[in-house]
């Protein structure tokens, strides 16, 4: 999400439902043989992550093969048996960015140093206020409201935290506080990092994370102006769970180097797909669509979920690179999209 998170009940069921072509775009089936790495990758693993997840999609055609994946088969065999890849088209370049579950530094009460709050949803908000942009909110359109959860130390981390869409904060006496997805503005979702590459601020591949924060660093208040060309404002809601899992949009957890977060328009959300990423961390892997986010749009664009925590965040925030998506699709479902011949 985001982000990301729990979804309200009548998108959820969109996303679950059955997996249909989409006007405009066309499918074309590919080989195993075809799948750059397929041979070399740990399909048990990505059989473990795509088992907590299977029940969830409501398509017929999936039910017995979530059924057969659950009895733990030979990973590479079970999948090659019962899927297709299909490269959803246009093919052009893929586009992978990277996510992970933050750990913010932070206070229940605002000081000097933790001066930018995480605010629960208001009451009665109305999609699209004008009084609630990112910038209104950031100048105080919310404050005294008691909605506050928590005050961090760099809006930067806070911003991400909007599109990641959950996270943690670390209080000063060690306490964790888990905070998820409540909500957002109605304002459409505009990337700041894409609008600093159109300016010409910062060329694409310094448009990671970690490139953004870096420039932030050396004038933060240009930096917040910047932030602020998205409207977009996510709410969160404290979560009492205390585990480390991190749940995504299916409300299941999340699995390192292994889930994605996709445009459910065109991946099934569920689904076990193939990517072949670039860029100074190769990967060629079997992950499965467990996630998505209002960033992450059209067929061939993908979110890895990099795990929890400062490491974490380093790894995702590099992030930014070409590629390929493929999605696996039962047979049947293949048969139905992919043309004859």
């Amino acid at each position: 999400m985001p982000n990301r998170g729990a979804l309200c009940v009548g998108v959820l069921a969109f996303f679950l439902s059955a997996f249909s072509a989409v006007a405009g775009h066309k499918y074309q089936a590919v080989r195993f043989d075809q799948l750059l790495g397929w041979q070399q990758d740990d399909h048990l693993a990505a059989l473990r992550a795509f088992q907590k997840s299977c029940q969830d999609i409501s398509a017929p055609e999936w039910a017995p093969i979530c059924k057969f994946a659950k009895t733990n088969p030979p990973a590479r065999q079970f999948f090659e048996l019962f899927f297709t890849p299909v490269v959803i088209a246009p093919e052009n370049n893929a586009l992978f960015t990277g996510y992970f579950d933050p750990i913010l530094e932070g206070s229940r009460a605002p000081t000097d140093l933790y001066r930018y709050p995480i605010y629960r949803k208001p009451p009665n908000l109305k999609p699209r206020d004008p009084m609630l942009t990112r910038e209104a909110i950031d100048n105080g359109a919310l404050a005294g409201r008691g909605l506050e959860i928590a005050w961090v130390k760099d809006p930067v981390d806070l911003y991400y935290l909007h599109i990641q869409g959950s996270g943690r904060v670390r209080l000063q006496d060690g306490t964790i506080i888990r905070v998820g997805y409540a909500g957002e503005n109605g304002h459409v979702y505009r990337s700041a990092a894409r609008e600093l590459v159109r300016r010409g601020v910062l060329d694409f591949p310094s448009a990671s994370i970690e490139g953004v924060k870096k420039w932030f660093m050396q004038d933060p208040a240009r930096g917040i102006r910047a932030l602020e060309f998205n409207k977009s404002y996510v709410f969160f809601r404290e979560l009492k769970d205390d585990s480390d899992a991190t749940f995504g949009a299916l409300d299941r957890p999340l699995t390192g180097m292994r889930s994605i977060a996709v445009d459910p328009r065109f991946v099934q959300m569920g689904a076990p797909v193939w990517i072949e990423k670039g860029g100074s961390f190769v990967m060629r892997r079997l992950v499965v669509a467990q996630d998505t986010g209002s960033a992450i749009k059209g067929p061939q664009r993908a979110d890895i979920f990099f795990g929890a925590g400062p490491a974490a965040g380093t790894l995702a925030g590099q992030v930014m690179d070409s590629g390929r998506l493929v999605v696996l699709l039962p047979n049947q479902i293949a048969k139905r999209l992919v043309p004859e011949g």
